[in-house]
């Protein structure tokens, strides 16, 4: 493999790192406060995509309001499903919030079916993202820079709310103890409502950047990356937001550089990610930075 070759596998492997990673610290704040798997997240990934369609080919909005208008659906998409199917069921055995979210996982894929049709549409993509960047005669996808550069912008935005804002400091109160943050008067409702429009917004704009990466939308289109990112989050260390991000770069780029260094392997590109799953929780199961909890019953 030449040098060239490899720069552009390593770029592409960081641009599919950063979009795994947007996804996966959706699962791993939502896991963090309510210990709740949230496997409708592939699906609210999806839901951005759709909401960015339809603004521009039937609203006709600029591509850059669209792009805003998509995340604050979704994100009050996220919301409205942590009121409806989650909040009801906070008391009750993690099997039931489980159960739930799979529930509402089925329920968007055939909604969207109903809605959207289950036709693949291609999604508009912007002239400037379909330039090529040529740097010493390595041929870059310039929507593969914007990835890593878009998703590590958020996720610095993301970082700063967590550990430097009030409602920062309530999610991790809220994750280490749910009882004693409602005695130090902080509004536990308010602030997973919060969470949950965080973590719905990032898989907002995950889902836009998957689209313009790979400019097909359908209504099932959320469930591989959703998995992938939810394994991500695994490797990671599941509730440690700065390991969900090590873990979606980790995943990215070893599933490029399998496809780059093995080509003959490259059908069992979905695989490799599901045996990774399997070797962690075999050999460490609570992630490259996770901490070892005691599960409460």
């Amino acid at each position: 493999m030449s040098f060239n070759i490899f720069m552009q596998n390593v770029v592409n492997g960081l641009s599919l790192g950063g979009l795994y990673a947007l996804i996966a610290i959706g699962y791993t704040m939502v896991y963090g406060i309510l210990r709740l798997i949230n496997f409708a997240h592939g699906d609210i990934f999806m839901l951005g995509t759709y909401f960015l369609f339809y603004a521009v080919a039937i609203f006709h909005l600029p591509w850059w309001l669209s792009f805003i208008l998509a995340i604050i659906l979704t994100a009050l998409t996220g919301v409205l499903t942590e009121k409806i199917a989650y909040r009801p069921l906070r008391n009750s055995p993690r099997i039931s919030l489980l159960i739930s979210a799979i529930g509402v996982s089925f329920f968007l894929q055939n909604a969207g079916i109903v809605t959207f049709s289950g036709i693949p549409k291609a999604f508009p993509r912007p002239d400037i993202f379909k330039k090529i960047l040529i740097i010493a005669d390595i041929r870059i996808q310039i929507v593969n820079i914007n990835a890593i550069v878009i998703s590590l912008l958020f996720l610095m935005i993301l970082l700063y709310i967590v550990y430097n804002t009030k409602t920062g400091l309530a999610m991790r109160a809220i994750s280490t103890d749910t009882e004693t943050a409602r005695l130090m008067a902080i509004d536990v409702n308010r602030t997973i409502s919060i969470t949950f429009a965080i973590g719905s917004a990032l898989a907002a704009v995950g889902g836009i950047l998957w689209a313009l990466k790979y400019p097909q939308i359908n209504p099932l289109m959320g469930i591989i990356p959703g998995l992938k990112a939810f394994i991500a989050a695994v490797v990671g260390g599941i509730g440690n937001i700065p390991g969900a991000m090590v873990g979606g770069f980790l995943l990215g780029f070893t599933e490029i550089m399998l496809v780059a260094f093995l080509p003959r392997l490259s059908g069992y590109r979905d695989a490799f990610a599901f045996l990774i799953l399997i070797l962690i929780l075999l050999f460490k199961p609570d992630g490259l930075f996770g901490k070892n909890v005691q599960e409460k019953v």
